[in-house]
């Protein structure tokens, strides 16, 4: 497993899915054109950013080098590190054909080349290993225990709690857990919930 720090920003789940198997960090989906459409979703990318970084890493399709450029022009250079992959004709085993433009996405690249194209991008090569202050992590059970998942009203809480905080609707309780402990402690969680 590779750490990374950053932020990682992928087009969609498949792609999410794939890195998971690679790497120790936050990936988030744009959910493909959807980031265009969704401000709360670009303010998270922002905010996330601005606390660790951001790793783009989206498929050499053009579709994909347009969700990156839409990124970069939105958020500061200097906060963004790029990985690319190559172009590798191909198509992924779920597709029954090749993406229009008959290239290999993320989801369908080797792990090998994934960890390439993530080590080129300097990605867990650093001076100093990310040294954060101890502390109580958020969990899924923190979500629970809170009342934004698992009960009748869960649902309406945690949309609030998202409203709240200014992140996208679409954010999963699966999800949400790692996206909280990236901008906020298990102690303001406690505190911003019982408020809702």
């Amino acid at each position: 497993m590779i750490h990374v720090k950053e932020a990682v920003v992928v087009e969609g789940k498949y792609d999410k899915i794939k890195l998971s198997s690679l790497i120790d960090g936050l990936i988030l989906p744009t959910n493909g054109f959807r980031i265009f459409k969704d401000p709360k979703q670009m303010a998270l990318f922002r905010s996330l950013a601005d606390v660790r970084g951001l790793l783009i890493l989206t498929d050499s399709d053009s579709a994909g080098f347009l969700i990156r450029h839409y990124l970069s022009g939105c958020i500061a250079p200097e906060k963004i590190r790029h990985a690319y992959i190559p172009d590798i004709l191909g198509k992924e085993k779920r597709k029954d054909r090749p993406s229009k433009e008959g290239k290999l996405g993320v989801e369908g690249m080797p792990a090998a080349i994934l960890k390439e194209a993530l080590l080129r991008a300097g990605v867990g090569i650093e001076e100093e290993p990310l040294s954060l202050p101890p502390r109580r992590l958020i969990t899924k059970a923190d979500l629970y225990t809170c009342g934004l998942s698992g009960g009748p009203n869960s649902a309406k809480k945690r949309a609030a709690l998202l409203k709240r905080l200014s992140l996208p609707e679409y954010l999963s309780a699966n999800v949400l857990p790692e996206v909280l402990n990236s901008i906020l402690s298990y102690d303001e969680l406690v505190r911003i919930t019982a408020e809702l």
